[in-house]
């Protein structure tokens, strides 16, 4: 039998591994270069490295902002094929987003083509397509020629570049940086270079200066696009000191006045990174889904600039209400989060503050600036002794040329005879004859001493860290100059307002008003039946069940429903299943949990407060306006434990003064609203104590009005006198008045 198996390897070769150590070991160096080498930009520079290898490779390529535009497929393979080995696709992609005005807020690459648009529309090819460097991207690389960073061999060992650039632009908040890496990820806003440049110099004058204090100078981002960051400043400064939070960005928007009495919208800014073609689209959609009531028409009329044409339905639509529907239903409004997570200066991901993110852009440039010095220093030394041999050559002129010309070696005899080194006398032999004529003393002189001086200076600025800081600050300012709010690309684009004021927008505007009936069975089958049915109309439902809630509505409203888990959740009246059948199981719009049943059933009240119970005789006061929630989850309200549930959730009138429960055991307790405490969520505190079962229903209700409860025979029963029931809350009641039904309910309005 012939064996196949390949000769094994000696064991030293073979360890055994646990799987699971194996696994996270190498997922680790995974996601350590997923985080470094590929979505995480440097602090120092604010680039990723595809960005990097963009500019410099098209710096390699002569590609500075006076030079004449190249095919971005020839940039584009040279930096796939020396320095970025990945797709070609996703390179050009990096670089056309380089060039959009729209969405960075100071390009790098100047685009000559179509590099796509605020629509959303893609760029051309690359074979298409045209770039050179800008100004910004110049700035960045300013002095990497001269020893102002690192460098480090490329991907394939065939050449170097930099690992981070030199920076004369503060990049990182400047443009802001986008990106998913393993576990983590950054979104940094982009920012106005002019208000930054006043925070670095002030924090070059102050290094103690807190963040606070920087946002007295930079209010907020400065996104490309414009609009209208709404949002407290206390709730910015809170994002900017831990380097997390969410911004509230709207579009920019005027009243435009049209003959007899009409007027229209005119949207001239839309959000960050929202697609305008697809905000119409979406727009156009809600308006024929009628949940734009207050909308009549959209229509797009932008050139270059944008121009959205909002018009109402009627003129006598109020403008701030039909905006604040579309700021709620449409991308006119969108959060912009902010997560300042990038590599420090060692390389090191952290969430920074503003602060921190400033002072390692200053630490850079200082740095560079004393790389840029010492390498300076070096080639002054070496022009200097170079300038010292050709003083010997002019003094010494006949004999240099005896030497060179009759001695078989004429660098040693020249070394030997002048007592030069090698680098003067190699200077001197590959001296061209036609530049003795330029050997002048006195030239000579004069540009040692330019040497010197310029020595003196530099020698003295490695040594003094202050001079470099005044130094930094110049550079700095001059910055500040070239790029700064008086230029047309350093202006600030987007406005910064507190909080917008509150605008009710009514459910009507949203949708049409009409009557149903709200009915709900025992088993949570729902529906929504169309106009107000009469209590006694007869309703079919599925065999074995029967009816639980009936009560009536308009499509506009909210309800509440309460699980016996003590979850609220809320639905839309005209999102309810209609009345044909026995309805749809209320599971269907709400994720209830399995094992809890709706206890209460009712309309939203926009106002006021509620009671809420569990069967074990606890409660508390909640604001009605806080029990709605947006999601299908709910918001949980009252805290059970286990075997207790949520019974209760009743209306407080607004003039109720006291609380009235019974228990299961038929005992009665009235007690003063001011005992019970209010709470948004919470287990409560003791309403009734019981030696046997627990809460059978509570009401609130005004004392001197008495209290009502339903009898046998569809009677109402009242009561004025109550003080035989009155007693302090936690307390265990007394018997109920005569004829009090059995099992004790109120009935009075119990389950609306």
């Amino acid at each position: 039998m012939n064996d196949l198996t390949p000769d094994q390897p000696d064991s030293g070769d073979i360890r055994p591994e646990p799987f699971s150590r194996a696994l996270s070991e190498r997922y680790l160096a995974y996601a350590l270069s997923t985080i470094t080498s590929r979505s995480l930009p440097d602090a120092r520079d604010g680039l990723k490295p595809v960005h990097r290898r963009l500019v410099f490779a098209m710096r390699e390529l002569g590609l500075n902002p006076a030079a004449a535009f190249k095919k971005c497929a020839r940039v584009v393979g040279d930096v796939m094929g020396k320095y970025h080995p990945h797709g070609d696709g996703a390179i050009y992609d990096a670089m056309a987003r380089l060039a959009q005005d729209f969405a960075v807020r100071y390009p790098l690459v100047d685009g000559q083509g179509n590099f796509g648009n605020i629509d959303g529309d893609n760029p051309a090819a690359m074979r298409y397509t045209e770039a050179r460097l800008t100004a910004v991207a110049e700035a960045l690389l300013d002095g990497i020629q001269e020893d102002a960073v690192d460098f480090r061999e490329t991907y394939d060992g065939e050449g170097r570049e930099p690992t981070v650039l030199p920076s004369a632009f503060p990049n990182l908040l400047a443009n802001g940086a986008q990106g998913i890496a393993v576990g983590m990820a950054t979104n940094i806003p982009p920012h106005n270079v002019d208000e930054l440049c006043e925070a670095l110099l002030l924090l070059i004058k102050k290094r103690s200066t807190t963040t606070d204090e920087l946002l007295e100078l930079v209010p907020g981002p400065d996104f490309p696009t414009g609009g209208l960051l709404c949002e407290a400043p206390e709730t910015i400064a809170e994002a900017y000191r831990t380097g997390r939070g969410s911004f509230r960005l709207r579009a920019r928007w005027e009243k435009e006045e049209l003959p007899r009495g009409q007027w229209q919208i005119i949207v001239t800014e839309i959000p960050y990174q929202v697609s305008k073609s697809r905000l119409i689209e979406k727009t156009a959609t809600l308006l024929e889904e009628k949940k734009l009531f207050l909308l009549g028409d959209i229509q797009d009329e932008s050139a270059e600039d944008v121009r959205i044409v909002l018009t109402p339905r009627a003129r006598t639509v109020d403008p701030k209400t039909m905006m604040e529907q579309l700021f709620k239903l449409t991308d006119l409004e969108s959060r912009v989060g902010i997560n300042m997570n990038a590599l420090d200066g060692e390389g090191s991901p952290r969430v920074m503050s503003l602060k921190d993110l400033l002072r390692i852009f200053l630490d850079h440039r200082q740095e560079v600036l004393l790389r840029r010095s010492r390498f300076r220093l070096a080639a002054i030394a070496h022009r200097l002794e170079i300038l010292a041999g050709y003083m010997i050559v002019y003094l010494n002129l006949d004999e240099v040329i005896r030497i060179v010309r009759e001695e078989d070696n004429p660098r040693a005899s020249l070394m030997a005879t002048f007592e030069l080194n090698e680098t003067q006398a190699d200077a001197i032999l590959n001296m061209r004859l036609r530049s003795l004529r330029r050997l002048e003393e006195l030239e000579i002189k004069k540009e040692i001493g330019g040497l010197e001086a310029e020595q003196a200076e530099l020698t003295d600025l490695v040594g003094d860290e202050a001079k470099q800081w005044r130094r930094v600050g110049a550079e700095v300012r001059e910055m500040r100059k070239v790029f700064g709010k008086d230029t047309a690309l350093g202006r600030r684009r987007t406005g910064i307002q507190g909080p917008p004021a509150d605008v009710e927008v009514p459910r009507a505007a949203d949708v049409e008003r009409e009557p149903i009936t709200v009915v709900c069975s025992k088993e949570g089958w729902l529906r929504g039946m169309k106009g107000h049915l009469a209590p006694d109309a007869e309703i079919k439902y599925r065999e074995g069940d029967e009816e639980r809630f009936r009560f009536h509505a308009q499509t506009t409203d909210r309800l509440l429903a309460l699980a016996s888990d003590g979850r609220v959740y809320t639905l839309e009246g005209d999102k309810l299943p209609g009345g044909r059948g026995a309805g749809e199981p209320i599971r269907l719009a709400a994720d209830i949990a399995a094992d809890a049943e709706i206890v209460a059933l009712m309309i939203a009240p926009a106002e006021g407060k509620m009671l809420m119970a569990t069967s074990d005789g606890r409660g508390f006061l909640a604001p009605a306006a806080g029990l709605s929630a947006q999601t299908r989850a709910g918001r949980q309200v009252l805290n059970v434990t286990a075997p207790a549930k949520a019974a209760i959730m009743y209306p407080v009138p607004a003039d109720a003064d006291s609380i009235a429960v019974v228990g299961e055991n038929r005992r009665l307790l009235i007690f003063s609203t001011d005992d019970l405490p209010e709470m948004g969520r919470g287990k409560g505190v003791i309403l009734q104590r019981y030696k046997g079962g627990g809460l059978a229903d509570a009401i609130a209700f005004k004392l001197e009005d008495g209290l009502k409860w339903s009898a046998a025979g569809d009677r109402t029963r009242h009561e004025t006198d109550l003080a035989a029931w009155q007693g302090k809350r936690a307390s265990a009641g007394t018997p109920p008045p005569f004829g009090f039904p059995k099992p004790p309910k109120f009935g009075v309005d119990s389950d609306v």
